[in-house]
């Protein structure tokens, strides 16, 4: 845990300079935990002080191009705090509703009609399965493979299991609340 906060610290950090376009000063142990030895070692400097302690850390300097690729690595960051924040049903709820507004427009009243229907269907759990007919994940895909066109991490993904339920929803019915009329009709979606 305690290597992932220096990573996201290290991110951040990183951030700030290919935003403010300044180089990055971090020291060397903090680089260690999130950078992998790499050909780009001519992007950055090492300045060891004269006399090392533990009140002078070893300082290593950054160009632009190494904190762009930094922003890759903010962004990965980013995307699996969002997937252990989803492996909760409070947490599902949390990243849908935001991806249900951001991408589809969808306010408070549709997301009240989702939470409704993945209530029912999977009680929000990514790992939910219907025993007689193979339907998966929190929005019961049927057959579950479907969600490959998401992406294939569909399994162990509760994030990528929205994302295709959401594209599901407005592909077919447009909105979660007509969605959740023809659950009330059939039992189904």
């Amino acid at each position: 845990m305690a290597s992932a906060i220096a990573a996201i610290s290290l991110f951040a950090t990183m951030e700030f300079a290919f935003i403010s376009g300044a180089s990055a000063q971090l020291p060397i142990e903090e680089v260690a935990i999130a950078v992998a030895p790499a050909k780009s070692s001519a992007n950055l400097k090492a300045n060891a002080p004269e006399e090392s302690g533990p009140e002078l850390p070893t300082l290593i300097e950054m160009s632009d191009a190494t904190a762009v690729r930094s922003m890759d690595m903010l962004m990965v960051s980013v995307m699996v705090q969002q997937v252990e924040k989803a492996r909760t049903p409070k947490g599902a709820k949390k990243i849908a509703a935001n991806i249900a507004k951001e991408k589809y427009g969808w306010g408070s009243y549709q997301f009240s009609c989702l939470n409704t229907l993945w209530t029912r269907e999977s009680n929000w759990n990514y790992r939910a399965r219907n025993p007689r007919t193979g339907a998966h994940g929190i929005p019961q895909a049927l057959p579950a493979a479907k969600m490959d066109v998401i992406h294939t991490d569909w399994r162990t993904n509760p994030v990528t299991q929205i994302r295709w339920g959401l594209h599901y929803i407005d592909v077919r019915y447009e909105t979660p609340c007509k969605a959740l009329a023809k659950f009330k009709r059939s039992r189904y979606y």
